[in-house]
């Protein structure tokens, strides 16, 4: 007797169980996409480690990357401002989103994200994945709420595979919105300019007027605009024109530090001949307006930086000198990158 009740508990507990339905997690066959890590590139942001690149996630956020939906009134995209054709930044003195409202500052170009240390030209971002809420909220950007933006991804299809597809479930949720854009980001590595191939000894050689410019830079420009990324990732006033606006105060905005105050991270200089205007907000139609600028004399300031106001607010350039550092900068050029 005692052994007909066991084995009839037993079954009632395997009936049980089964209608008991456990949700297992489900497979993802969504494989990580290898990073291109150029030779003599810093280490990657760490963030990079704790959200790596997939197969399905990039596509994600390419897609949201291109998607006008995440603006107010559905006009504006990322895309809108980073163009690929201009190594993703735009051709104007300051961004213009959502209604054509005009923004602070220069839209900065999209590369090599993965190896800084710091985003925007204030520094105020350290994790990629922290940045896209920051146009979705901007008034002079994209002038919406991340809970609209959910509103309008969740009932679209296509993205619900997607998301499926990179997280396993058909969840829009604001972390994954950002994941994904970031991971996007990471892939957009330019390192196969003309100067990347001279380097590697692909069958390239610089002109004179590039091997000169490159000789001038290493003397004038490369203590700010240094190591691989054409860029030391510091903040430095240099005496630029200033931005009228009294919300900027550069690096102090973040800091709160008046040794701070207009000075700006120094950009990388690769992909450079495609980003005009140039400065923080455009100050510069060219480089060679830039070089000019430095030549003749800053504006000056307490917090000056050192390498000019030991040198009389200037770094003085002959004409051909000019022509020939320009030269070299666009050897920094990466046509396959920007699809040219």
């Amino acid at each position: 007797m005692k052994k007909i009740l066991f084995v009839l508990s037993v079954f009632i507990l395997l009936i049980a169980c089964k209608s008991e339905e456990v949700d297992l997690p489900v497979p993802i066959d969504n494989p990580e996409v290898p990073l291109n890590l150029p030779m003599g590139f810093p280490k990657v942001n760490s963030a990079v480690l704790e959200n790596r690149p997939t197969k399905y996630g990039v596509q994600l956020g390419e897609k949201l990357f291109n998607e006008k939906r995440l603006s107010g009134n559905n006009t504006i995209s990322c895309a809108s401002c980073h163009n690929q054709s201009n190594a993703f930044a735009d051709n104007n003195p300051k961004a213009v989103g959502i209604y054509n409202r005009v923004g602070l500052r220069n839209t900065p170009p999209i590369q090599n994200l993965a190896f800084m240390e710091f985003y925007n030209w204030d520094g105020n971002i350290l994790e990629l994945e922290n940045q896209p809420l920051v146009p979705i909220i901007t008034h002079e950007e994209m002038n919406s709420s991340i809970l609209e933006v959910i509103g309008k991804l969740k009932v679209d299809k296509d993205y619900a595979d997607l998301f499926f597809k990179t997280f396993g479930d058909s969840e829009v949720t604001a972390e994954r919105i950002y994941k994904s854009i970031a991971q996007y980001a990471y892939m957009l590595v330019s390192a196969n300019s003309k100067y990347d191939r001279v380097k590697r000894k692909q069958g390239e050689k610089f002109t004179d007027s590039e091997a000169r410019g490159y000789a001038v830079f290493q003397l004038k420009c490369a203590n700010c605009h240094s190591g691989e990324l054409f860029t030391d990732q510091s903040f430095r006033n240099i005496g630029f024109p200033l931005n009228p606006s009294s919300e900027e105060a550069g690096r102090a905005r973040v800091t709160g530090k008046l040794e701070d105050y207009m000075a700006f991270r120094v950009p990388s200089l690769r992909n450079a001949e495609f980003t005009a205007p140039y400065g923080s907000f455009g100050q510069f139609p060219t480089l060679k307006a830039v070089l000019d600028y430095l030549d003749t004399g800053v504006e000056n300031a307490s917090n000056l930086d050192p390498l000019l106001k030991n040198k009389s607010n200037r770094i003085e350039m002959t004409e051909s000198e000019k022509l020939d550092i320009i030269s070299f900068i666009n050897t920094l050029s990466d046509k396959d990158f920007v699809g040219k």
